[in-house]
């Protein structure tokens, strides 16, 4: 029984190995589903990319998700220099000790490396390795940058286009993630009601927000000058002169892009260099922490951020620099001591009863 095993083994990997001689490696070529750029490689390509791609839209991955995993598996196949399905499991060890040994990958990267490639051997090309059983990854609680008010503004007045000073001004005022806020749509603003329907959100969760006048006063502005049928902010043109028709409107198919306001956010902090690690992201945190200050509820606080639990929220607290002078007076006045009487003219001895 063991011999008939070993045997069939043997057979599967010798098919295997004839199998990648014999594949037609194809040059790498951009993928029209991401904005991130490579996600093919020579030796991740054709049906097993299809496969796998096939597969995270049949378990419900994000758009985000999906680019993540295929991109891991891309790193690893042009690591070893092999198809996935050619990779052993000690190159597969090899490979995650360079990322984080080598590359010094924080946690967060790790992580999505891990799980993709986890995806892979698990749905698509399954393999039983102890690897990706038995490893772990240090889950690292770090708190979030945060700016003041005035260091927003700051971030808004150093826009150098209208349509990044109001999209950031928009991420900000409605404490949107930074796809959230990319598939505006027209029909999402409510002016009558001053809400926003935030839909597509993150776990495929809706929720409203509400909508401060003065967003909506420069988001009517703003579609002025491109007035698009779909999209509050349409993509772009090459120097900024928009994807327009004769008649002044926007023909764009798709929102802007992910590395446009990416790239605009770097630009602007470092010229201002707050000294800070900041994103479009940070503006979100901003959002969380200004409201709790200015005294709203956190359990508010978490229905217009979208989080599924308020222990999530509850980070805030730990940013908001209101609460920390309100705990500190809290803390005086409950731990304060009387006064010592002044010394006597004895020294100040405590008179000890006669009996």
């Amino acid at each position: 029984m063991a011999s008939s095993e070993n045997d069939r083994h043997q057979n599967d990997s010798a098919d295997r190995r004839r199998a990648a001689r014999n594949r037609k490696i194809e040059p790498p070529r951009i993928s029209p589903q991401t904005e991130r750029g490579l996600t093919h490689s020579p030796y991740f390509n054709g049906p097993l990319y299809q496969r796998m791609s096939e597969d995270l839209h049949l378990g419900g991955m994000s758009k985000r998700t999906h680019e993540g995993y295929l991109r891991a598996m891309r790193q690893l196949a042009d690591f070893c220099k092999l198809s996935p399905d050619q990779i052993t499991e000690d190159q597969l060890r090899k490979f995650f000790l360079h990322l984080k040994n080598d590359k010094s990958f924080a946690s967060g990267s790790l992580r999505v490396a891990f799980s993709g490639v986890k995806f892979f051997y698990t749905r698509t090309c399954r393999r039983e390795w102890q690897t990706l059983a038995q490893m772990k990854i240090q889950h690292v609680k770090s708190l979030p940058e945060v700016l003041t008010i005035e260091q927003v503004h700051q971030i808004i007045d150093g826009c150098r286009t209208q349509r990044m000073a109001v999209f950031f001004w928009t991420v900000y005022s409605l404490g949107l993630r930074l796809e959230e806020a990319l598939n505006l749509q027209v029909g999402d603003i409510d002016s009558k009601r001053m809400m926003v329907h935030v839909h597509r959100g993150k776990g495929a969760k809706d929720r409203y927000i509400p909508l401060p006048e003065s967003t909506l006063l420069l988001l009517r502005v703003f579609w002025k000058t491109h007035q698009h049928k779909r999209f509050l902010f349409p993509a772009d043109g090459r120097d900024h002169r928009g994807v327009s028709h004769p008649k002044g409107r926007s023909q764009a198919r798709t929102p802007m892009s992910v590395t446009a306001v990416q790239g605009a956010m770097k630009l602007i902090t470092r010229k201002i260099d707050f000294g800070k690690k900041i994103s479009t992201h940070t503006l979100r945190h901003c959002y969380a922490t200004h409201l709790l200050e200015a005294g709203v509820p956190l359990r508010l606080i978490q229905q217009y951020l979208g989080h599924s639990s308020l222990q999530t929220t509850m980070i805030y607290l730990h940013l908001t620099h209101t609460a920390a002078v309100d705990a500190l007076r809290v803390l005086n006045d409950l731990f304060r001591r009387p006064r010592p009487n002044p010394p006597e003219e004895n020294g100040g001895a405590v008179p000890v009863p006669v009996k």
